[in-house]
């Protein structure tokens, strides 16, 4: 099936409009969407804190969100943002310079910290406006958050790999999953690239390594896959079988910059290997010719929760670095790219505005579903159609800018980054407390009444 006749399918009226061999075209697309996605950011309103998005859009989407943003700015060569942008990713750094600011130090997990530190590379490689000589600049905020998970590597279960969770009280500390190893494989694979140290190379490996012993990632003879994680209640033996897109996307582009830097065909074999896997995000992969992507873990069951509805943003995001890295995956790439570029386009006609985004790029016209994730995802599906018209990622020796540390947020590891131990002493001592609380609150009411 021709790509024309792909949207007699889909629908053929497109508020969002979008010849995508027309950079004007294509600009005017991405500044209705982009404007859409900035309509969600809390940093602009009173009580607003900067750099965070609307309820009920979590810490880490907005790191992610911040990454759109910053490849929005770079592609489209558009600073209307710039200033925000840079705003919130230092707003955001916490006092240690390292991505666990002091509103988030109690629920952050280790994925949540790595979307920062995807945002930080990102703007290193990018070149995107450094930051004041006084102020930590984009490079050595992701060593810092490189440095600071990698602290936390947990040897005592599952021989290896992070958990979910850093602090011990939050639900998911018993869990290790795909997202917080293959964040920390990614921003490595990516430092290692930037900056040219080889420790990262071993990093990569023994995080690569973990994955596939215990079989949160697999490799066949054509496909790789990313599953979701397991308890450490049970050594990791029962692995959740969930196929999420941003895993799969970490992973492809991770393997392709060690591929770029280290020229060691492993990593090539592995890039295209996963490379195929996305057929699991691609329903109609093959039949007739569509590419389009989907979130197929949940949007079949139309359960999606608002935390998914933005990974396809992340996949698209690795595979136009992927195209970049390892230019014979350009052929594919560019399948999917341009068929979900143009499939999210024709979704964007919802909404008052009348160019709000959906979540199903195969519906025809709007699918009633708008949010964050949903401007995120076509945003990242329609810029990344640029990804051939300006430089690929910089390092620092063909003119990356940002300067760093190797030993970024070593100073803070020891204090910030290691799980508070609680035995039963202190469990019981804490249940005591809350029920002197709750008895004084009680009884200051009974006396007020009185």
């Amino acid at each position: 099936m021709q790509l024309a006749s792909l949207f007699v399918l889909l629908g053929s009226a497109m508020a969002v409009d979008l010849d995508i061999s027309s950079h004007s075209s294509i600009q005017a697309a991405t500044a209705l969407i982009a404007d859409g996605l900035m309509d969600y950011y809390w940093g602009y309103k009173y009580g607003g804190t900067i750099g965070m998005f609307t309820s009920p859009y979590y810490w880490w989407e907005a790191g992610g969100a911040w990454g759109s943003m910053i490849d929005y700015w770079y592609f489209l060569q558009n600073n209307t943002y710039e200033e925000t942008i840079k705003e919130a990713l230092l707003y955001q750094t916490g006092e240690n310079w390292d991505y666990i600011p002091l509103n988030q130090s109690t629920t952050e997990g280790n994925d949540d910290q790595a979307f920062w530190g995807i945002a930080a590379i990102q703007a290193a490689e990018r070149n995107f406006t450094n930051p004041a000589s006084d102020q930590p600049q984009w490079l050595y905020l992701a060593q810092a958050v490189f440095n600071t998970m990698a602290w936390r590597w947990d040897t005592e279960h599952c021989a290896g790999g992070l958990r979910w969770q850093i602090f011990q009280w939050n639900s998911g500390y018993d869990y290790k999953n795909t997202v917080s190893n293959a964040g920390l494989f990614h921003i490595g694979a990516r430092l290692a690239r930037f900056t040219s140290n080889d420790t990262y190379v071993d990093w990569a490996e023994k995080i690569y390594d973990w994955l596939l012993g215990v079989d949160f990632i697999t490799e066949g003879d054509t496909y790789n896959f990313a599953y979701d994680g397991a308890s450490i209640n049970d050594n990791c033996s029962s692995v959740v079988k969930y196929q999420w897109s941003y895993n799969a996307g970490m992973m492809l582009s991770g393997c392709a910059y060690l591929y770029n830097y280290t020229e060691d065909d492993i990593w090539r074999q592995r890039t295209l290997k996963f490379l195929n896997g996305l057929v699991v995000y691609t329903p109609n992969s093959g039949q007739d010719g569509v590419y389009v992507l989907q979130e197929t873990a949940c949007m079949g069951s139309g359960s999606c929760n608002n935390d998914q509805r933005s990974f396809r943003a992340y996949l698209i995001r690795f595979m136009g670095l992927t195209a970049m890295m390892v230019p014979e995956t350009q052929d594919t790439i560019n399948k999917y790219i341009q068929q979900s570029a143009q499939a999210a386009a024709q979704s964007c006609s919802g909404g008052t505005d009348g160019h709000t985004c959906g979540l199903n790029w195969t519906h025809s016209g709007w699918d009633g579903y708008y949010g964050l994730g949903e401007q995120m995802c076509a945003l990242e599906a329609i810029q990344n159609v640029l990804i051939y018209d300006r430089p690929a990622p910089y390092t620092s020796s063909n003119g990356g800018s940002s300067t760093g540390d190797g030993a970024a947020g070593s100073e803070s590891t020891q204090l910030t980054d290691q799980p508070l131990k609680l035995d039963r002493g202190d469990t019981a001592g804490a249940a005591i407390i809350t029920v002197l609380i709750g008895v004084s609150i009680i009884a200051l009411a009974c006396w007020l009444l009185v």
